[in-house]
């Protein structure tokens, strides 16, 4: 239960996200700046404690298979952010959550084998609760509006938040988390800082508000995800990691009605309250079958 909750908090701050990066939206700031910001801040507090407490010799091996567990990481922002400039935010979001089907079966084709039935059965959850959960904001579920660059830049998104996932509960599983976790977070910044250089370190970007919004990016993007994840998913297995991330959606949808003030439809709660049935399902049947096995013996 200790790892199932450290997934689960890790999923819940992504979902908290958006509201922040509609606020530094709102003051000006651009995609390559936010990002940027996030990464370069969010790596930087992964280290700190890492080099004070648990510094220790990795070999070079393993710090390149770190290194390109972080590249995906560092794509989803950029292809999400992508597919926000083509799509709705409905549509770019439940492109983004198709991340749950491919997880699974991406982490059933390393395993060669097939997931249990209540897996799948919480799967078919998921993709409803999302479809139905979509309209963020009021602007719907329209397909008429999907553009063929917002589709593969969505799904895009949701390939590498599927390989992100994966990665965290197999890259590297030798070392401490906490340093697993800085190296993840160094490729992905890496990542980002290569297709769009850092220029808001010369251009005074960093010090006239963009720092107060990485700060708080870089904490609930970076640091407590990828921390997170990397201790919780090994533990439980890339397929429930994925079923576990779908919570980012319904935390997206609170915020987006507690904080900003948009407006959350009847239909929309439900599909947040068929998520979160999908995402406890499997947990439940597992704490069945394990009270079943006790009584047994």
């Amino acid at each position: 239960m200790r790892y199932f909750f450290l997934v689960l908090l890790g999923a819940c701050s992504y979902g908290i996200l958006s509201t922040f990066i509609k606020f530094a939206y709102g003051e000006g700031f651009t995609v390559d700046e936010v990002n940027g910001c996030q990464v370069f801040l969010g790596s930087l507090f992964i280290w700190i404690p890492t080099l004070l407490f648990k510094r220790e010799r990795v070999p070079l091996k393993q710090v390149l298979v770190l290194l390109m567990a972080g590249i995906p990481t560092g794509l989803t922002g950029l292809f999400y952010y992508t597919s926000l400039q083509y799509t709705p935010a409905s549509l770019s979001i439940v492109l983004l959550f198709q991340f749950t089907w491919i997880g699974i079966l991406l982490d059933s084709l390393l395993r060669r084998s097939w997931p249990s039935k209540d897996k799948l059965f919480s799967l078919a959850l998921l993709l409803a609760g999302t479809a139905m959960a979509g309209g963020v904001g009021g602007e719907g579920l329209g397909l008429k509006q999907l553009t063929t660059a917002g589709l593969v830049f969505g799904l895009l998104s949701a390939m590498t938040y599927a390989l992100f996932i994966l990665g965290s509960g197999r890259a590297a599983l030798c070392v401490n988390p906490l340093m697993r976790s800085s190296i993840i977070s160094t490729g992905s910044m890496l990542t980002v800082f290569v297709i769009y250089p850092p220029k808001f370190f010369t251009d005074g970007t960093l010090f006239d508000g963009l720092l107060v919004w990485g700060f708080l990016l870089a904490f609930f993007g970076v640091l407590i995800p990828i921390l997170f994840f990397s201790i919780g998913i090994p533990k439980i297995g890339a397929a429930m990691g994925s079923i576990l991330g779908a919570v980012e959606l319904p935390m997206a949808v609170f915020m987006s009605s507690v904080v900003l003030g948009e407006t959350v439809t009847p239909v929309q709660w439900t599909g947040v309250a068929v998520i979160l049935v999908g995402i406890a399902l499997p947990e439940v049947s597992r704490k069945r079958l394990a009270q079943r096995a006790a009584n047994a013996k």
